[in-house]
């Protein structure tokens, strides 16, 4: 079986690259790792963990999705691309490759992107995704890099947060704190009742 090693990537997609990096870089404070682009595309990869990225394409008529609640089913304009999932080699991509085609699943050659190799298929949902492995010797984590022939302003400032670009946070006082249940409270409850928690 192949060894999965967590989400490599998902890959959204942005008209505005800048906000975008201001966003996931200086506010929620997620390095950017990696940069591709030129004239008319750019994708720039930023790290969530230490296994795990989102990635956005940015093309210049693409517009935000409408705002939906989480889980609501959608119908039109969406703001997802594909999900990529991280396995440990090449052996692996080759692995679910077969494994696809067998099942009469549409699935690409590998590709090579420098720092990843892919393929891509499509699940019974039509959802697009991608398996990647790590290209040894090329870590964009340990070593970002930005190919981007035409980088945006906020992406020359480098992978590093940036500070200055929002107001400072007022912390909400521990009396106001609360948690509030959802429907992961089943989970919870099943565990307790197995007696795992």
């Amino acid at each position: 079986m192949p060894r999965f090693t967590g989400i490599n990537h998902l890959a959204m997609a942005t008209g505005d690259m800048d906000a975008t990096i201001r966003f996931w870089r200086d506010l929620l404070g997620m390095r950017l790792v990696a940069g591709l682009g030129h004239p008319g595309y750019r994708h720039y990869f930023f790290e969530i963990a230490p296994q795990d990225m989102i990635a956005f394409f940015e093309w210049p008529k693409v517009e935000p999705g409408p705002l939906k609640d989480h889980g609501a089913p959608v119908a039109g304009p969406h703001t997802f691309d594909h999900v990529s999932v991280g396995v440990a080699s090449d052996d692996d991509l080759w692995k679910l490759r077969d494994k696809l085609d067998a099942a009469g699943f549409w699935v690409s050659e590998i590709i090579d992107h420098g720092f990843i190799h892919s393929i891509y298929s499509f699940d019974p949902n039509n959802i697009a995704i991608e398996f990647s492995a790590p290209v040894a010797g090329v870590d964009v984590r340990a070593h970002p890099v930005n190919t981007d022939t035409a980088p945006s302003p906020a992406a020359q400032e480098g992978p590093e947060p940036q500070s200055g670009h929002w107001p400072p946070p007022t912390p909400t006082p521990a009396a106001d704190r609360a948690v509030y249940p959802g429907e992961g409270q089943a989970i919870v409850e099943a565990l307790k009742k197995r007696g795992k928690i």
